[in-house]
């Protein structure tokens, strides 16, 4: 049986107390089992105040970058072994905002997968086509080249600690999201591209979809069989709708 994933990006959102409210929520909810592991990334000022608030809570911590370097003159960079060091377990890297937004490319984004695995983290590999690529029909060949290159960086052996997340750049905060079939079709395709590359487990590996995923549409994509979870922006904020997506997924 493949375990499910559940992971809240909270992008540039909240505050003291609006964290603390939000993770009591969830904790109380009671979230997290061996089958649905569960994770929330907030922003690195409240890192080590969400590790403390998730502490002995079935909660895992994330973050939602790392820099490419290890420690180093690098002003306003945060590396993959800081974030250990505070509790993070899992850690988002190539995020669409970052791709699009920052101009992240995918030797950098190789880069920091490989320091996030090197520091004994969980990377949640983000890939996914903008409107125009799918509509060129270039949608396989484009999110192949952004998992391969990363492969070829860290090996197949070192991605085996990781996830990936599978999220079409035209529904995400869109409010549009690709049907069950299509999102199938593509989480198909990567688990295909694992298995061909030789990485150990490639079946076992998590793939999340990660395009406006609400809890009145997340029991439809997670019947799909290489959906195994997802990586949640929005709906993540609101305690009760990531309940509810993360229970529809157990």
């Amino acid at each position: 049986m493949r375990n499910g994933m559940v992971v809240g990006n909270w992008k540039m959102h909240g505050s003291r107390a609006v964290n603390e409210a939000l993770v009591t929520a969830l904790i109380e909810s009671r979230l997290g089992s061996e089958f649905v592991r569960v994770a929330v990334c907030p922003p690195f000022p409240y890192l080590a105040e969400v590790a403390t608030l998730l502490r002995g809570s079935s909660i895992a911590l994330g973050a939602q970058n790392v820099a490419e370097h290890d420690k180093g003159a690098y002003t306003g960079e945060v590396c993959a072994d800081m974030l250990a060091d505070v509790g993070c377990r899992y850690v988002i890297v190539g995020h669409s905002e970052r791709r699009q937004l920052y101009g992240e490319a995918s030797e950098v984004v190789a880069r920091k997968v490989g320091r996030v695995i090197q520091a004994g983290l969980a990377p949640i590999l983000c890939v996914g086509e903008t409107l125009e690529q799918r509509e060129a029909g270039d949608t396989l060949e484009v999110v192949a080249g952004q998992l391969t290159s990363v492969i070829a960086e860290v090996g197949p052996d070192g991605f085996a600690a990781a996830s990936l997340a599978y999220e079409p750049v035209w529904a995400i905060g869109t409010g549009r999201t690709a049907s069950p079939c299509q999102a199938q079709e593509v989480h198909a395709f990567l688990r295909g591209v694992l298995v061909e590359e030789g990485v150990a487990g490639a079946e076992q590996i998590c793939i999340l979809y990660g395009g406006s995923v609400k809890a009145a549409n997340a029991a439809e994509l997670f019947a799909m069989a290489d959906i195994n979870g997802a990586l949640v922006g929005g709906a993540s904020l609101d305690a009760a709708e990531f309940v509810s997506i993360a229970r529809a997924m157990g």
